[in-house]
């Protein structure tokens, strides 16, 4: 496709849509190998892979430009800002970003891309997604209590705060409201991860066999071969479990082995942490959170003024949490961003109409 290309003469809307891509292409290259440069072994090398095929497309638009390559220019602000971050953090963040630049790719709808060049940007968007999708199992936990502690915390709060104050009582009433709630949510939200996070380790730990069970495997007898149930239990066919039973009896008598661990063991399951640790983290973002509606309260503001101050404060941090959100789903930040903020605006805005309305009624 390349050679057909050639042949023909490129208008100058072609030779400056050719080298935006190469200048892209070369950036993204560049931001591949930063982020292979803070990794190791396995990502190391798929993220060096991904970078040699950037190369790839960069070398299809050198040839089309031929002596038109010109000055080099600069890749688009997005290719930038995400080199920046490589080369600072490396982090899921930018691979969550370089997953949706993937995903960008105009390739697929340009007659002057080959249909292997469109190919290859839809693999590399999934190869980046798996990257990422490591990164992001390795945050859930921590993320999870962040975000939602933390936006509890602003929008319940705010949400008291506002209703309380629309109600018309007197500034020092709102701001110990305000500081009551802060005090009970994070301390609520606190306990309940500490049972939550307590009762799930209890429950696996109930699920986990005792270790003990594989001594006794040798003395089993061969032909009832009770191991049979043990698989059954774990969901196999009753010839499947049968079968592997067997084998793992037979090792045992033939080659007077140690049992193997998978003869009465569960697949390791997924760590839940600590709960100490997953309570104080509650707590802290949700105080964090709920610290922010009352700031303006704290400063001596009263009124219209504090609630509006108080709603801009709120606002903007649900916008930064919403498109936190966005970025780690690899989902439109700007789209998560507004979503969060309408609802706990309209969280806010219901409990302070009902403060409006029970104000008057008490007036």
């Amino acid at each position: 496709m390349t050679n057909d290309i050639a042949r023909r003469e490129p208008s100058p809307a072609d030779v400056r849509r050719w080298r935006r891509y190469l200048a892209d292409e070369r950036a993204e290259a560049s931001v591949y190998r930063d982020l292979a440069g803070r990794r190791t072994g396995e990502e190391r090398e798929i993220l060096l892979a991904l970078a040699e095929a950037e190369r790839r497309h960069e070398q299809h638009w050198l040839d089309l430009l031929g002596d038109r390559v010109g000055k080099p220019l600069r890749g688009d602000l997005r290719t930038r800002v995400l080199g920046f971050l490589a080369r600072r953090f490396g982090s899921v963040f930018v691979l969550a970003l370089a997953q949706r630049a993937e995903a960008r790719s105009p390739y697929g709808a340009d007659v002057d891309a080959t249909p292997q060049m469109a190919a290859d940007e839809q693999i590399h968007e999934e190869v980046v997604r798996a990257l990422a999708a490591r990164g992001r199992q390795r945050l859930s936990g921590t993320f999870r209590a962040a975000v939602f502690g933390a936006n509890d915390g602003l929008v319940s709060n705010l949400a008291l705060v506002l209703g309380i104050s629309a109600s018309g009582v007197p500034n020092h009433v709102v701001l110990l409201t305000g500081i009551s709630g802060l005090l009970a949510g994070a301390l609520s939200m606190g306990a309940g991860e500490y049972v939550s996070v307590r009762s799930q380790r209890e429950l696996l730990e109930a699920s986990t066999p005792n270790p003990a069970a594989r001594t006794v495997l040798p003395d089993l007898d061969v032909d009832a071969n009770e191991l049979t149930l043990v698989y059954r239990a774990r969901g196999m066919s009753p010839e499947d479990a049968t079968t592997h039973a067997a084998e793992v009896l037979s090792g045992l008598a033939t080659y007077n082995v140690e049992p193997d661990a998978d003869a009465v063991e569960v697949d390791e399951h997924e760590s839940v942490g600590n709960g100490w640790s997953a309570a104080v983290s509650s707590f802290c973002f949700f105080a964090s959170g709920a610290l922010i509606p009352i700031i303006p309260y704290l400063f001596g503001l009263q009124g219209t003024t504090a609630v509006i101050v108080a709603a801009v404060l709120v606002g903007i941090v649900l916008l930064g949490t919403g498109a936190v959100v966005g970025l780690l789903s690899g989902a439109s930040p700007l789209k998560r961003a507004l979503r969060q903020l309408a609802i706990g605006y309209g969280a806010a805005a219901a409990t302070y109409l009902l403060g409006l309305l029970f104000g008057a009624t008490l007036g």
